[in-house]
């Protein structure tokens, strides 16, 4: 079956006059999507929101922000054409309100995830997005001063406002899920789990505050390590929780063994099904027959909603000109297919965890459950 069945991606139903409109939006976006930013970092959505159903006037809306009336409208009309608010008349007037996608950039928090990680993180390099395509390397990171790194090597050094966004939508996205993704994990009394680009130590500290007995071994790089060890120690896990620095595409890396289970969140994403291969075979080499192996990844193709499909295919080209150039967020079909190639066995796949639907699947060296596993 064909990656891309979905009716959306094979019937082109649309009309030729509103393909010409699309065509026109794709063609202004970077000017509307900063045209959205100030009006929303200046408050104008803020002060249209707050005057509810009954709207406010340009003038008064200028006067709240103290800016001007050209500002005001320059910003308003575009924003118009963009379903963000409304216009209605009354008595010779002009009142503006805000419309429902407005709303959704106000309140949503995936919405304003999205919209800071792509403004403060993304914008700027992905003006270098075709040179990274062709080159197959992160260049736009290129205006953070790094021309030789991936974006997980130079975070711990990257601008306070540029760290934020990035945490932020990394955690918002696999969180949610973690918590139904635990008993799962702990379904047979793990008592030692190896996870692997751990990343702020979240999913680690969760695992030790929902089993007294647990020990894990967060494996990342040193600066993911550095600041993952400030999160154990803030939680009194340091004797629970233990670090290992490791790179792990390097040649002579290795993964610490005799674990009963190797947990990767979020993580496999980052690298190319090339890479992939490589590191599930390096993590089969630190497994024996008893290791269980879960993945947990948002699959484009398993999302509930067009919105959450539309937004792992628009975070590929974050890998491509950002992270590490090479990456993507992958479906299902060709993610499940690279792990068997690897030499694993998927016992179990879960689809639709937490409410960014996630997926876990559980993997094993072996086809064969062994005895007292369920």
């Amino acid at each position: 079956m064909s990656e891309y069945s979905n009716e959306k991606y094979t019937q082109d139903k649309i009309k030729a006059i509103d393909a010409k409109t699309e065509a026109q939006k794709i063609a202004f976006s970077p000017l509307t999507f900063q045209a959205v930013r100030a009006a929303l970092e200046l408050g104008i959505l803020k002060v249209i929101s707050d005057s509810q159903e009954k709207g406010i006037t340009i003038k008064e809306i200028a006067k709240k922000v103290n800016i001007s009336c050209y500002g005001v409208k320059v910003l308003l009309e575009i924003n118009l054409s963009m379903n963000i608010v409304k216009v209605l008349s009354k008595d010779g007037e002009d009142f503006f309100y805000l419309g429902k996608t407005g709303c959704f950039l106000l309140e949503d928090e995936m919405t304003r995830v999205n919209f800071n990680f792509v403004n403060d993180v993304c914008y700027k390099g992905a003006f270098e997005l075709t040179r990274s395509i062709k080159e197959g390397k992160p260049l736009g990171l290129e205006v953070f001063g790094y021309s030789d790194k991936t974006i997980y090597e130079a975070l711990s050094t990257l601008p306070e406002r540029v760290k934020k966004s990035w945490f932020e939508f990394d955690h918002f996205y696999s969180d949610i899920g973690f918590r139904e993704a635990l008993p799962i994990v702990f379904k047979n009394k793990p008592k030692k789990i190896i996870d692997i680009g751990g990343n702020t130590a979240k999913w680690a500290i969760l695992c030790c505050n929902y089993n007294p007995d647990v020990e894990v071994i967060i494996v990342d790089l040193p600066g993911q390590i550095e600041i993952a060890e400030k999160e154990i120690a803030k939680n009194n896990l340091s004797r629970r929780i233990k670090t290992y620095e490791c790179n792990i595409l390097s040649e002579d890396a290795q993964i610490p063994n005799d674990a009963d289970i190797i947990w990767m969140s979020q993580f496999l994403d980052c690298f190319s099904l090339d890479e992939v291969t490589r590191i599930m075979k390096k993590t089969g080499k630190a497994s024996n027959d008893t290791t269980e192996i879960f993945i947990f990844e948002p699959f484009w193709d398993k999302q509930k909603y067009d919105a959450a499909s539309f937004s792992l295919q628009a975070t590929s080209l974050y890998f491509t000109c950002m992270a590490n150039g090479n990456s993507k967020m992958y479906n299902s079909a060709e993610f499940e297919k690279t792990i068997k190639e690897a030499g694993f066995y998927i016992t179990e796949a879960l689809h639709n965890l937490g409410s960014n639907s996630y997926s876990l699947l559980r993997c094993r060296k072996s086809s064969e459950i062994p005895r007292g596993f369920s």
